[in-house]
């Protein structure tokens, strides 16, 4: 699987979720969204990232968690359409239009996002990755399997790498430690000092906690889909170091994109 496929794949799986007679109307579990509005909202950032991908400049937001959804705030106001299966064939486009896009243009080529700059590559990486994240709220909504599945999870890490110090919170306020995490095959180091990560490929110094977690566990802890005891309790993590209770700390430091 390429990560082209997982892009179209994904957005086809949330299509066909939404073509099953779905009801616009059901509520996103511990959202303010309903399907029709998380349908809406993938179809419109489709279109945007495609935009994008294929070079022209869409402002959108100021790039935080509370801009981004004022902007997804206003720009749902502005589209009226929640007809789940016309949607479905928006999304299913805007995902097949971005990757034709990007494949003209190359994966180094240095685009202007609504979380900053980054190359192509990345923008894949974070179009599936949102693509993801409410394409699991919409299958938990309908009842439906959801397709965060171990082999995708791989293809969000670039984004999720990169925007890890522009989604700190105030907990991380002052924090100095280490982290390696390692995520099914993936590793990465996270060393915060003075409340500020540097994102490497291995760690600085010695990581002060590894954190070895379940691909799937971590992208919905990221994304604010499930908790920490909840993946404690599945065994989906383990953690060891020299302090290994700023395991349990490492999630609080962030707010999901």
């Amino acid at each position: 699987m390429t990560p082209e496929d997982a892009i179209v794949g994904t957005a086809e799986r949330i299509a066909e979720l939404l073509g099953a007679g779905a009801d616009p109307r059901t509520p996103l579990p511990g959202a303010e969204w309903t399907v029709g509005e998380a349908a809406a909202h993938l179809a419109l950032a489709g279109k945007l990232m495609a935009d994008i991908g294929a070079g022209e400049e869409r402002p959108y937001g100021d790039g935080t968690p509370s801009g981004l959804a004022a902007a997804n705030r206003a720009a749902l106001d502005a589209f009226p359409q929640r007809d789940p299966a016309i949607l479905g064939a928006e999304i299913t486009d805007g995902a097949r239009a971005f990757v034709a896009a990007a494949a003209v243009r190359g994966p180094h080529e240095a685009v202007l996002t609504p979380m900053g700059p980054m190359d192509l590559a990345t923008l894949g990486s974070y179009l599936l990755t949102h693509l993801l994240g409410h394409g699991y709220d919409i299958a938990v909504a309908l009842r439906g399997p959801h397709m965060v599945e171990r082999d995708v999870v791989a293809f969000t890490l670039p984004f999720m790498r990169q925007a890890m110090p522009r989604v700190v919170n105030s907990g991380a306020a002052g924090h100095r430690a280490c982290y390696l995490l390692r995520i099914g095959r993936d590793r990465f180091a996270v060393d915060f000092a003075n409340g500020v990560p540097t994102v490497t490929d291995t760690p600085p110094r010695r990581p002060d906690c590894t954190i070895a977690i379940d691909p799937v566990a971590f992208l919905l802890l990221a994304l604010g889909r499930c908790t920490i005891p909840s993946v404690m309790a599945r065994a989906k993590v383990v953690v060891w170091g020299r302090k290994p209770w700023l395991g349990l700390r490492f999630p609080t430091l962030f707010t999901a994109p």
